[in-house]
């Protein structure tokens, strides 16, 4: 019998929580949509900025989308210190953070107010499902971007490395995606993965997938004839041609660096084949890659927008899916599909 799960998909803007719970209906799962921890964290920087406060940042590897608001601190003339191990949310080269002005210390300087990094905190979420009336679940499993850690290559590069090297030996399978450890590489997705107690992680994009895939019209859709999967997010845009069960190509790009109606004219060279990694790249982007195209997917027409951006793409010719009855959770309902549970 599958077990209570709490699957969690932790973006820039939000971080989407699903209880799921297999005595219900996937309707009718606990769900929440909360700011995501990287945000919260920007909240207490700023705060401590505007008090006129010196930090320390300690913790474990976590999503950087505070970055802007440890800039301000150092604009402020005030000083930031951080642990080694929470240093690596900044950024993967240490002599470009001290440059920055960034002390690297494992104790907290005098004076300084100490703020915590996690992508998990079990404290935040023993409060939290107690408030609601919710025990601990019996697992947790949870999705995180990852651009892997590769100091001195651009982070867009060693990205997309990853899905040029999912494409090439994962047999396009986004289950694969869905780790009990994660490659070596993915650092952020490892410190998760400890966080959470040893719980299956997996990176946002291939959650996203996966969870268009867990609505049962989408999935029939993409056996009967190939489609595009396109994931809106609140800072990058993930397209996958998806047919049969396997990705047969990637495409990244950065959201509100290029303008929605060039991103649906670049899903038409796309779902052709003819979409090449440095147009994508050197238009702001990660790249792209695809496989050889199967005849069968009939040119890929169709096209699932999902994402909390989609309403960016609104008439064009696409189908806006909700799988399990809402569609910010699509990557949690990922999770829960590449798990098998």
């Amino acid at each position: 019998m599958s077990r209570t799960t709490l699957c969690l998909d932790i973006g820039s803007g939000t971080q989407d929580v699903l209880y799921y719970d297999p005595a219900l209906e996937a309707e009718n799962c606990p769900k929440f949509v909360l700011p995501s921890p990287a945000r919260m964290v920007a909240g207490k920087i700023r705060e401590l900025t505007a008090a006129g406060r010196d930090i320390h940042l300690f913790g474990t590897n976590m999503g950087g989308g505070f970055t802007r608001a440890v800039m301000a601190q150092l604009g402020a003339g005030r000083s930031v210190s951080c642990t080694p191990a929470a240093a690596f949310s900044l950024g993967d080269d240490m002599t470009r953070l001290t440059k920055m002005g960034i002390e690297l210390t494992d104790d907290c300087p005098k004076g300084h107010v100490a703020v915590a990094l996690a992508d998990y905190d079990p404290g935040f979420w023993r409060a939290f499902l107690g408030a609601a009336g919710l025990p601990m679940p019996e697992c947790v499993a949870a999705a995180a971007q990852d651009h892997g850690f590769a100091p001195g290559v651009s982070n867009r590069r060693s990205r997309f490395r990853l899905w040029e090297t999912f494409l090439a030996e994962a047999d396009g399978r986004p289950e694969a995606l869905v780790y009990e450890t994660p490659p070596v590489m993915l650092t952020r997705l490892k410190a998760l993965r400890d966080s959470i107690g040893g719980g299956m992680t997996a990176d946002t994009a291939s959650a996203a997938v996966l969870g268009a895939l867990f609505d049962p019209d989408v999935a029939a859709a993409c056996d009967e004839a190939g489609a595009v999967i396109l994931n809106m997010g609140n800072s990058h845009i993930l397209g996958a041609l998806v047919y049969g069960g396997r990705i047969f190509g990637v495409y990244e790009q950065h959201q509100g660096i290029r303008e929605p109606a060039a991103v649906w004219e670049d899903l038409e060279f796309f779902r052709r084949g003819g979409l090449t990694l440095d147009a994508v790249f050197d238009a702001g982007g990660h790249g792209c890659m695809t496989l050889a195209l199967p005849p069968e997917a009939k040119g890929f027409r169709q096209t699932f927008i999902i994402g909390p951006k989609r309403g960016l793409l609104r008439g064009h010719d696409a189908v806006f899916p909700c799988p399990g009855g809402d569609m910010m959770l699509a990557g949690c309902f990922g999770l829960v599909r590449g798990m098998g549970i």
